[in-house]
């Protein structure tokens, strides 16, 4: 075989590998799914962490663009919608923005718009032992208790349970507290219903108060009959009592009596003595 002979096999060779593939590659495209076109929309998001209180303005968002068949209820999809907006729940940076994390336009910024409707925020002077050593952090839950005197004695008793705090110190939020490090602070503000406002203001004129600290989870509410100071080391004995010696005149001896004895009985004897007859008494 000449060599003109030669390049032609080697060439039709090549041409029946590359058909072959080609016819392979066809069929692996053929058998692939249809793929459909992901439809997105516009969603503002949060272009970096917003704490709880701060007021929108553009260079706090960013829109981006999120799957239509996977988007957030109540998200917005207009920067003009959140600007002079209030947060009234913290947010990370990337996380969209909902009617529910939002105050009304007409609602303002700052602490009031994150109070639910028919509850209310009081504040309370602590310091680090009232405080947990600085673990009460904003979203903590606390029970709180007051230490007053009585006619039966000093008694302890939690007068609220399950409070959520607002704040704690006079910032809405604080960087330590995000990671769980402890915040020590002058005033935590806590969420409680208008009675319970009653109840803790006057429990706060009456004694010292003190905060502890609950778990999340533990939503049962504290039921307890409180502690007394007369019974922190046990039951005290009780002496017995003795009766009291009754005082007064001295009582007459008493005198025994005695049956009378009767005399015994006398018998009459009628003797005759010649012509005189007479009378004889007999014992």
């Amino acid at each position: 075989m000449n060599r003109n002979n030669r390049t032609l096999v080697v060439l039709a060779i090549a041409l029946a590998m590359a058909g072959v593939a080609s016819l392979g590659v066809y069929r692996l495209i053929a058998n692939m799914p249809a793929r459909q076109a992901v439809v997105s929309v516009n969603t503002v998001v949060a272009a970096r962490p917003l704490r709880l209180g701060a007021r929108l303005v553009p260079e706090d968002v960013k829109l981006v663009s999120w799957p239509a068949e996977s988007q957030v209820p109540g998200a917005f999809g207009r920067i003009e919608d959140v600007v002079n907006r209030g947060v009234i729940s913290p947010l990370s940076a990337n996380e969209p923005l909902t009617n529910t994390k939002l105050a009304p336009l007409e609602g303002g910024a700052g602490l009031p718009p994150s109070i639910p409707e028919g509850m209310r925020a009081i504040s309370l002077r602590v310091n680090e032992v009232v405080g947990v050593a600085g673990f009460v952090v904003p979203g903590t839950r606390v029970d709180i208790m007051v230490t007053i005197g009585s006619a039966q004695g000093t008694v302890s008793r939690v007068v609220l349970s399950n409070v959520q705090v607002l704040t704690a110190g006079t910032r809405y939020d604080q960087e330590k507290a995000k990671d769980g490090e402890a915040m020590p602070s002058s005033v935590v503000t806590v969420l409680v219903t208008p009675e319970d406002a009653e109840r803790l203001t006057l429990a706060a004129n009456a004694g010292p108060l003190m905060l502890t600290l609950r778990n999340p989870l533990d939503v049962e509410p504290t039921k307890t009959t409180g502690a007394r100071a007369a019974g922190l080391f046990g039951a005290e004995p009780v002496p017995e009592k003795k009766p009291n010696p009754v005082v007064g005149r001295r009582a007459a001896p008493v005198t025994p009596i005695v049956a009378p004895v009767e005399a015994p009985k006398a018998y009459k004897v009628e003797a005759i003595r010649g012509a005189k007859r007479t009378e004889e008494v007999i014992r």
